[in-house]
């Protein structure tokens, strides 16, 4: 985030995030990507043991109890040293710890968020089944009511963490007469009998995070861990799409940082035909590109971060801004990456510079957590509604007066 922007307490927030990211041993994100490593446990406990999990949780559960925008503050910095890292970062304690606060019982704040918070224990999100993945509510996985619980059955896949978590947060059919809105059960699930989980993708980028299938069979789940009741799920899934995508966006920009700081630093030293290639606009306008777009997204970020901390924005407008950000923020990375391994040439194309794993773990940013063409989907409704029932409403100037044949309406046809 800009510092320009920072408070001094934020400051002191964004170094913390930025000691515990040199703390990261080199050889782990070797071992990760190699796959040597399937689930880092030692970071999610060190990260506890620093108190940089649940920034925005409250403070009786061991989080900070601060705002959107020192989680975004501390989602970059974490993004720098591994995305695979980042997302393990935030899939426990930013998603599935705020869904027990929000919908779920003291039982399991206790159980699950408490230790969860101090890197003790470690949860996963269970949302993509392998018949479909944006059609979330087409889930096929089910729970049949059974005196006091309900036994679960079904698959989840590329389940980030699945490996070492000991909790999933599960999204089930419940009433399957219903509409889809109104059919499923999010459920906390301990890693029990009849969990699986299988670490079986060989994943282009992003690895070693435990990402993973998920099986479940007649696995018995206690009413109680239900969260929002059952047949709630669905406020639990909307609620859950701001960490998902607003703390995505985040991190991102902290992921593909690195692959600029590479590409200045390069550029400034290579030297082509006697001088620095910096120089020649080809290059130089490169980088000079990526720095626009990073600033970019970190202002889209921001903005959206303090629309939701503010508490005082309509829900359908804080769907398109977090929806904004997520594509807007991938996309940029995207480019950004791709455009910084291109000024470095082939030596960025090898195991010399960590550029290549970059750019393979950055293509990942445009399709998790809802791709980037449901994020237009969304956009699109959202801005619709929007526009309709307020921003047309507006005591502002009708430009649309404001051309020399505008009194000519029998020209305006529209069927």
């Amino acid at each position: 985030m800009f510092d320009f922007l920072m408070t001094d307490e934020q400051k002191k927030l964004r170094d913390e995030a930025r000691a515990f990211t040199k703390w990261v041993p080199k050889q782990l994100i070797l071992d990760m990507d190699a796959e040597k490593i399937q689930f880092p446990h030692e970071y999610l406990q060190e990260a506890g043991r620093r108190n940089l999990l649940g920034i925005r949780l409250p403070k009786q559960y061991g989080g900070r109890g601060l705002t959107w925008v020192d989680d975004a503050i501390v989602a970059e910095e974490i993004g720098v040293a591994s995305y695979s890292l980042a997302c393990l970062w935030g899939v426990g304690a930013d998603i599935v710890c705020e869904a027990i606060i929000e919908f779920g019982n003291d039982e399991l704040k206790e159980k699950v968020v408490v230790p969860l918070l101090k890197g003790e224990t470690f949860a996963a999100e269970g949302l993509t089944e392998p018949r479909g993945g944006s059609d979330f509510f087409g889930a096929t996985t089910y729970a049949r009511k059974d005196g006091g619980d309900w036994i679960i059955n079904g698959q989840k896949r590329f389940i980030v963490g699945a490996e070492g978590a000991d909790w999933f947060l599960v999204y089930a059919v419940t009433d399957p007469s219903a509409p889809p809105h109104k059919r499923m059960t999010a459920f906390m699930v301990p890693r029990t009998e009849g969990v699986e989980s299988k670490y079986i993708y060989g994943l282009m980028g992003v690895r070693g995070g435990g990402a993973g299938r998920l099986v479940l069979k007649d696995v018995r789940v206690p009413e109680r861990y239900a969260l929002n009741g059952i047949n709630g799920g669905f406020d639990v899934f909307v609620r859950m799409m701001i960490p998902e995508r607003l703390g995505t966006a985040a991190m991102t920009i902290g992921s593909v940082r690195p692959a600029l700081d590479i590409a200045t630093r390069y550029t400034s030293k290579r030297k082509a035909f006697g001088f620095p290639i910096q120089s020649f606009e080809a290059v130089g306008f490169k980088v000079a590109d990526c720095a626009l777009m990073l600033d970019a997204a970190r202002s889209m970020v921001y903005t959206t971060c303090r629309a939701v901390d503010s508490g005082t924005v309509h829900a359908g407008r804080v769907r398109r801004m977090v929806s904004q950000s997520k594509k807007f923020v991938t996309e940029a990375a995207w480019e950004v990456a791709n455009k910084c391994m291109q000024v470095v040439g082939g030596i960025g194309y090898t195991s010399v510079y960590p550029l290549e794993r970059i750019v393979r773990d950055i293509r990942l940013s445009m399709i998790w957590v809802g791709t980037n063409e449901i994020m237009q989907l969304i956009i699109q409704n959202e801005w619709y509604k929007e526009f309709f029932k307020v921003i047309s409403k507006e005591d502002v100037r009708d430009v649309e007066e404001d051309a020399l044949n505008a009194h000519q309406t029998e020209e305006k046809v529209y069927e």
